[in-house]
């Protein structure tokens, strides 16, 4: 009986290790067949027959110049990335148990990206080994810390929170570099996008054995990681040293990355979507269950996946056009409907715990908004006062009734303006943090995150760079526009089961994801002067405002206050639980909605009238909760306070710590907002 009963599953193998050789030959053949295809596309009239001949000695000079030093570097470097990228991105998710691990969401780009920036910004000129061990340290620096605070496990909003603040902190921080030493970090921004042109064999050449170093090892440690795949307690009843074998996986992909990034610069979503296209075929055919035969497949998916980028951009752009757009580009649009697809099919989990329940005395929130009411008074005169040119008190007394002399006018004529666009602005995201947190349960959510300030500056942006002339009211309101879009779709893509957080977090995601790579596109393709605009009009400015651009955003936190102190007892309701609300007779769905429409009014108006400016709308709720409790009654008022006087200080210090020069706000809020991001995740583990 036990030979009949095993019999049958011997030759059951052979077909699925038959089918797993049939799919690889057919990768293998459209790798080849895109390769083939991308080498033919270009600006030069050098078409098949003419890189036939160059390939085989027979070519006029010039076509072979062109084909051997642009046409097959281009498609060597696609076929590497996309490779190694693959690789990566597989053995990350493997590790982690995490299917949006990748290069993207765990920071690994926009680590090498900062590395790489600091090093130019000092004025270091390397070769590309030596940048490429920068990137390196970069990348798994910001790889380890993302990991770290995930937990490694499978809490998918934790791991996606974690990537993109951490990204979004880098990213300003970088691009805040960009402004500062413009000659020295020449190209740099550009390099960001990822582009697989070549100009000859060397980068190619150079990062081959770092692959092939990265792919030998991951090989090497596949049974392990197949074991992984068990369990902690399973794998270590079988011998095998988990933390080693995770952090070894790690180093490899990162590693892996870096020789991307080095090569192309940050090419996106290649290692999100690459191992999810391959895990199909491993319920399919067993011969891909293993991380041996996974991890190549995944290589070979990522290969097409960039090639087949390139070589669809330039079938459907103009050549001219074409050369232009960076690859990293159109795989970052693609891999967003991508994370759109996959938020529709993941369930709904957590992953970060609510915050404590804390009850406060009235006199505690009594004092707290009395100290804040004075600090708030105090960092207001100083951002008055301070500056390019430095005031006293009189000097503004005089200014309020008109007797202030020609120069002193000119000063408070401009500063003014810009206190109170910083004072409303960090008011208004405060207020949409703190809806958006009720909202989604979630204390590390916020709407920069959530998609909602990608889409004001893509609006803002596509009308600074098409229309160089627009006034501030036309910004302000294609910022408008861009985030009424944005948070349309966000609505209509998270609808589905009440706006659940995980999906309404994950489609978030994927739009600030879309609409930085549009906003990327946009930059590159205008004249060097409207960049220079749209990047500081980016980095959170509030250079250039007038009283009469403050009165929409005035308007919007005034009304949005008196909202949310009206439905505190809602708000409250939502941010419980989903059963609690219904019991009560509260429509949940239809509550949801309308504060998350409120909250996308207050952001949308903010970034309109002072740029982008990030984790105020974390912060200040998050900071408000710590000190007066949970009650949105008092949670609302000092979160208010408490944007206010943040945004106010960062517009402060970024005008005066390194004048002449300045620094954007949303630089400021950055740096201030990113480790304590990464502080409120490693509390919300405990």
């Amino acid at each position: 009986m036990a030979v009949t009963a095993t019999t049958p599953a011997r030759p059951a193998a052979a077909p699925s290790r038959t089918g797993a050789a049939a799919v690889t030959a057919a990768l293998l053949l459209l790798v080849a067949g895109l390769a083939l295809a991308d080498v033919t596309q270009g600006t030069a009239a050098v078409g098949a027959p003419e890189v036939w001949k160059a390939l085989t000695g027979r070519a006029d000079p010039a076509d072979a110049s062109v084909v051997i030093a642009s046409r097959l570097p281009r498609a060597a470097a696609g076929l590497l990335v996309g490779i190694v990228l693959g690789m990566a991105g597989a053995a990350l998710q493997a590790v982690s148990r995490n299917v949006l691990a990748s290069p993207d969401t765990l920071a690994v780009n926009a680590g090498s990206y900062f590395a790489l920036g600091l090093a130019a910004a000092t004025g270091v000129s390397l070769p590309l080994l030596a940048s490429s061990g920068i990137a390196f340290a970069g990348g798994l620096t910001a790889a380890a810390v993302v990991l770290g605070l995930s937990g490694l496990g499978t809490g998918t909003i934790r791991l996606v929170l974690a990537g993109s603040a951490l990204t979004l902190g880098l990213t300003a921080m970088t691009e805040g570099l960009v402004l500062l030493f413009p000659h020295e970090t020449k190209g740099v921004y550009h390099w960001n996008q990822g582009s697989i042109a070549q100009n000859g064999f060397d980068g190619v050449l150079q990062m081959a054995p770092v692959a092939v170093a990265g792919l030998a090892g991951l090989l090497l440690l596949a049974h392990r990681i197949d074991v992984l795949g068990l369990g902690d307690e399973a794998a270590r009843g079988v011998g095998v040293p988990v933390r080693a074998t995770r952090v070894s996986a790690v180093v490899l992909a990162a590693l892996l990355a870096t020789a991307a990034v080095t090569l192309a610069g940050p090419v996106g979503f290649v290692g999100l979507c690459a191992p999810a296209l391959v895990r199909p075929l491993a319920r399919r055919l067993r011969g891909f269950a293993r991380a041996r035969a996974a991890i190549p497949a995944a290589g070979l998916v990522g290969a097409a996946l960039v090639l087949g980028a390139d070589v669809l951009l330039r079938s459907l752009v103009a050549a001219d056009t074409a050369v232009a757009v960076p690859t990293g580009v159109v795989t970052s649009l693609v891999g967003a409907v991508f994370v759109v697809v996959m938020a529709a099919r993941l369930r709904d989990t957590s992953g970060v715990a609510a915050d404590r329940l804390r009850i406060r005395s009235r006199a505690v929130f009594l004092t707290t908004t009395a100290v804040l009411i004075a600090v708030l008074a105090g960092v207001t005169v100083a951002a008055v006062l301070l500056g390019d040119a430095k005031l006293l008190l009189g000097d503004v007394a005089n200014w309020a009734l008109g007797q202030a002399g020609q120069t002193v006018s000119f000063v408070l004529d401009t500063r003014v303006p810009r206190v109170l666009a910083a004072l409303l602005a960090g008011a208004a995201l405060a207020l949409a943090g703190t809806l958006v947190q009720a909202v989604t349960r979630n204390p590390l959510a916020e709407p920069g995150i959530m998609g909602v300030s990608g889409g004001a500056a893509l609006g803002a942006v596509l009308l600074v760079t098409t229309v160089p002339l627009a006034g501030t009211w036309s910004v302000a309101g294609a910022a408008f526009a861009g985030a009424a879009l944005a948070s349309a779709l966000l609505f209509g893509l998270a609808a589905r089961g009440g706006f659940q957080q995980t999906r309404l977090v994950l489609v978030g995601f994927a739009i600030h994801t879309g609409t930085a790579a549009l906003v990327s596109l946009l930059i590159i393709l205008t004249d060097p002067f409207n960049a220079t605009k749209a990047l500081t009009w980016l980095s959170g400015s509030t250079y250039g405002r007038t009283l009469p651009d403050l009165a929409p955003l005035a308007v919007a936190v005034a009304a949005g206050v008196a909202v949310a102190l009206t439905r505190r007892t809602e708000l409250d309701l939502v941010s419980l639980d989903e059963d609690t609300p219904r019991l009560l007779g509260l429509d949940l769905g239809r509550r949801r909605l309308g504060f998350l429409a409120l909250s996308v009014l207050l952001a949308a108006t903010a970034v309109a009238a002072a740029g982008t400016i990030g984790f105020v709308g974390l912060v200040a709720p998050h900071a408000a909760r710590a000190l007066v409790g949970r009650q949105h009654a008092r949670v609302v008022p000092v979160a208010v306070l408490l944007g206010a006087v943040l945004v106010c200080t960062a517009d402060l210090v970024g005008r005066t710590v390194i004048a002449p020069a300045q620094l954007g706000a949303g630089l400021v809020t950055a740096v201030i907002g990113t480790p304590y991001f990464l502080y409120l995740l490693v509390r919300s583990r405990r």
